[in-house]
């Protein structure tokens, strides 16, 4: 596993390498977290069968904080990020895979990027500005989502609650969590109530690239409901994945449920 960073417009990007042979695989992790979050997959027969990349986005883990705020910390501004990383790293083509926040980045790669081969997406409903209110759940910690600081008590909440109830946390979690330059969180948001953002619905219904919506039924923050009633232009396995028993984040939750659904759908894709 290499260990290395891209110096891009957007900052310093800190990335892991699984250096495996095939296609390449961008990982794209949420709201205050990192890229380690995809360590059960990288570490696992994708990473050896696949070359995938998970990297910090700006003001997370151990890339710098983003040096222009208002130009970065949007889900447009992550996407953009995204490039830079592979266009630093001389990758042309990849699937991209997100998970919540990420997610988001992900359908903004497959409407912009043309070396954007397929994407999966977890913990995100493919919405726009006006679908907000019925793609997601109402919280009691959504409100967390979007401000500006953290508590060392609402890091650990925020953490538990993307990880699952009942599903040990590990210390950089929560660390992770407290890292995250806040800033980015009103920010994005603010991107978001503009309309700055490309609309997900949209991209999902017209883009011709596979796309896998992959959810758990425990999802505490997506509604599931939603992901199953709008359209999609090229839906993998035609239909969307709802995971028995997990919540927003199954594939640290199950990789032995995820990994082998993933390595399919890489494999099928590329």
């Amino acid at each position: 596993m290499k260990n290395g960073t891209v110096e891009t417009a957007h900052g310093r990007l800190s990335y892991l390498d699984s250096g495996g042979a095939g296609p390449a695989v961008l990982f794209i992790h949420g709201n205050s977290s990192c890229k380690e979050i995809f360590g059960r997959q990288l570490e696992s027969g994708i990473g050896r069968d696949f070359r995938c990349i998970a990297f910090d986005l700006p003001g997370h883990g151990a890339s710098s904080d983003a040096p222009e705020p208002e130009k970065t910390y949007s889900i447009h501004g992550f996407a953009d990020a995204s490039m830079a990383l592979l266009e630093g790293l001389g990758i042309e083509r990849a699937t991209a895979v997100g998970w919540s926040l990420g997610g988001h980045a992900a359908l903004e790669m497959m409407g912009r990027w043309p070396g954007t081969v397929a994407a999966w997406i977890t913990g995100t409903p493919p919405a726009g500005g006006a679908d907000m209110g019925e793609a997601f759940l109402p919280s009691e910690h959504m409100a967390l989502t979007f401000a500006e600081s953290f508590t060392a008590e609402q890091a650990a909440i925020y953490a538990q609650e993307t990880i699952g109830a009942g599903v040990a946390l590990e210390p950089w979690m929560v660390e992770g969590c407290a890292r995250a330059d806040g800033r980015f969180r009103p920010l994005m948001l603010q991107s978001v109530a503009a309309g700055l953002d490309m609309d997900g619905r949209e991209i999902a219904a017209t883009s011709p690239l596979p796309l896998a919506v992959v959810s758990g039924a425990l999802e505490p923050f997506v509604n599931n409901a939603f992901l199953t009633s709008i359209s999609y232009r090229n839906l993998w396995d035609g239909k969307v994945h709802i995971l028995e028993g997990l919540a927003h984040m199954p594939f640290w939750q199950a990789p032995d449920v995820v990994n082998p659904l993933l390595a399919r759908f890489l494999a099928e894709v590329n």
